[in-house]
């Protein structure tokens, strides 16, 4: 199966995503009913995430049937929803080394189930429905440790990599194929009502435990060191490390899907 999302010829999420399933369940019996009940017993994509999501997400206040009848509106109201969710699975896929297939994210991986709940939570909001958006965001917080604002605007094929303490605020932006590290904010620098939070661009490598604070714009392709702390404008293809973060060198621009953390030289 090719991978590479330059030829065109990658198989669907959803194909992949079952034969995969079929070959788990076969090899681990004590875990073919929850394969089954989560993936396998369902007919698309968008059925077996609802199921699973609603499953996950449920509590006394709220039921799984319920979840799952919100989840399904969603996706049949936006269908572009799915293609993003497909793109971000095979984000995870090509960026880290750990992950087998896509069973992995699809059952486990807490920064991929962390997304798509935030991009339930991001429907919702736009539907005006901001206290179930809440709920979800509070959901994701709570059991992921990812802490998304469902008012912030994130793309299509990025990787919340282990995911742990990451905090998105509500007016940032992300933009398409950017991998974000544990521990990860981007956070605001006042009590500003609107534009308070990073602008991010496509691209963008955000290393582990990095700051980026305020309403700036990390261009295109840019790379933040870990452990750094932003408060400005980083340009495109630029590479920032420190406290505060300074320009330490130039990118090749691929630094996302590479998940390359080294600093390279001006």
């Amino acid at each position: 199966m090719d991978n590479n999302p330059d030829t065109g010829l990658r198989p669907t999420a959803w194909k992949r995503l079952r034969y995969e399933a079929e070959s788990a369940a076969a090899a681990e019996p004590a875990l073919s009913s929850y394969i089954h009940a989560s993936i396998l017993s369902h007919d698309s994509l968008a059925h077996a995430l609802s199921y699973h999501l609603a499953n996950t997400l449920s509590a006394p206040e709220i039921s799984g049937l319920q979840l799952r009848g919100i989840c399904l509106q969603a996706y049949d109201e936006s269908p572009d929803l799915i293609d993003i969710v497909e793109r971000d699975m095979y984000a995870v896929l090509e960026r880290d080394p750990a992950c087998r297939g896509f069973v992995q994210p699809f059952l486990y991986l807490k920064g991929f189930l962390a997304l798509q709940t935030y991009r339930i939570a991001h429907y919702l909001w736009k539907q005006g429905r901001e206290s179930l958006a809440f709920h979800f965001q509070s959901k994701a917080s709570e059991l992921f440790d990812v802490d998304i604002h469902p008012a912030a605007r994130i793309g299509s094929g990025v990787m919340l990599d282990h995911a742990s303490g990451i905090v998105i605020g509500e007016t940032s932006s992300v933009g398409n194929d950017c991998s974000i590290m544990q521990g990860v904010t981007l956070g605001g620098t006042g009590k500003e009502v609107v534009n308070r939070h990073p602008k991010v661009g496509n691209g963008v490598l955000i290393s582990v435990g990095a700051k980026v604070l305020g309403n700036i714009t990390i261009g295109d392709d840019a790379k933040i060191a870990a452990g750094s702390v932003v408060l400005h404008d980083v340009k495109a293809k630029t590479t920032v490390a420190g406290i505060p973060a300074k320009v330490v060198g130039k990118g090749s621009g691929d630094a996302a899907r590479n998940m390359d953390h080294a600093i390279p030289k001006i």
